[in-house]
């Protein structure tokens, strides 16, 4: 074979291959995993999300709930997927605190394992205390907690949380000691609180509305960076004395690192079509959320930094996995 021969043979292959990079996708239904339960944040918005992609597609996108080890076991099973049309919900937790709450265990890396679609939106917690504490302000907590070491409470409804280890930054920031308390969920938790056997609970503002607006619980900061729009006149924990504070839960798209480069292309073209929808807009903001569409290589940056910061809070806390 002559070097022309091998030049034609090459760039015949080089044609047969854009050609296939370029096939029509997806061309069967699209897999939509939940690492969560049926019921909760993650999974409110991931069928929002499936059904406004689903609606301005016309693709077909199963939801299905894949819960366990934390989430783990659903981002694993999208890490692992080689149909070609699995893709994934990943947020704070699975995404940035699990690489190093679960470093012995945790069985993909998300920098390597993901392509990384987009960034969905973002959520902050708000601290509350009840109605009857004798707390105004995140820094009479923090006065108390110095004047009675570990005799303050902070609840949370699951660990690795950033209900949990938003309380575990104010501690370690503040340099005070709060006895950190676990539950599983948060019903028996705000029976606890509105009992007065609870401190403070970093929590969903969602769960939380209904008692904030009938003054059951009392907001005292919020966790983000900036005001919430559905709270406008609770600070933020940064404005209490804790600059630079930001703790959010977010949620970002994610698919199996194979996954051409081409299709998470037109994925993130959908999100971010989605996402710019008003209806959408209202419903996450009704819910206290911001929409946050990203490129993948912004969502790359910040699940970087995002996976430096949870994983300084949970070594400096010594916060141990289940």
């Amino acid at each position: 074979m002559n070097r022309r021969t091998v030049l034609l043979a090459a760039a015949g292959s080089a044609v047969t291959r854009g050609a296939a990079a370029q096939e029509p996708w997806p061309t069967r239904p699209i897999r939509l995993i939940i690492p969560y339960p049926p019921g909760g944040g993650t999974d409110v918005i991931s069928r929002e999300m499936a059904a406004r992609l689903g609606a301005l597609t016309g693709w077909t996108i199963v939801a299905e709930n894949r819960p366990g080890a934390g989430g783990n076991i659903g981002i694993d099973l999208v890490a692992k997927a080689t149909d070609g049309h699995t893709i994934g919900m990943g947020q704070t937790s699975n995404l940035a605190v699990n690489p190093t709450l679960y470093a012995a265990n945790i069985p993909y890396q998300p920098l390597r394992d993901l392509a990384l679609v987009s960034l969905i939106a973002s959520q902050p917690n708000v601290f509350v205390v009840a109605r009857n504490a004798p707390f105004r302000t995140l820094q009479d907590v923090v006065a108390a907690a110095r004047a009675r070491p570990g005799q303050l409470t902070a609840a949370h409804p699951g660990n690795g949380t950033v209900g949990h280890l938003s309380s575990e930054m104010v501690a370690l920031a503040a340099r005070v000691n709060l006895t950190i308390v676990p539950y599983r969920g948060a019903g028996q938790l705000v029976t606890d609180m509105l009992a007065g056997r609870l401190d403070l609970y970093s929590a969903n503002p969602l769960a939380v509305k209904g008692m904030l607006d009938t003054g059951e619980l009392r907001a005292i900061a919020v966790t983000s960076a900036q005001r919430m729009r559905a709270l406008p006149e609770v600070p933020t924990v940064a404005e209490s004395g804790f600059p630079g504070f930001d703790a959010v839960n977010w949620t970002g798209l994610v698919a199996p690192a194979r996954m051409p480069a081409a299709v998470v292309t037109q994925l993130n073209e959908a999100v971010g079509r989605a996402l710019r929808q008003e209806e959408v807009m209202a419903r996450l903001a009704g819910e206290g959320s911001e929409p946050t569409p990203s490129s993948p290589d912004q969502f790359r940056t910040f699940l970087t930094s995002e996976i430096e910061k949870w994983g300084r809070v949970v070594r400096e806390a010594r916060v141990q996995a289940d």
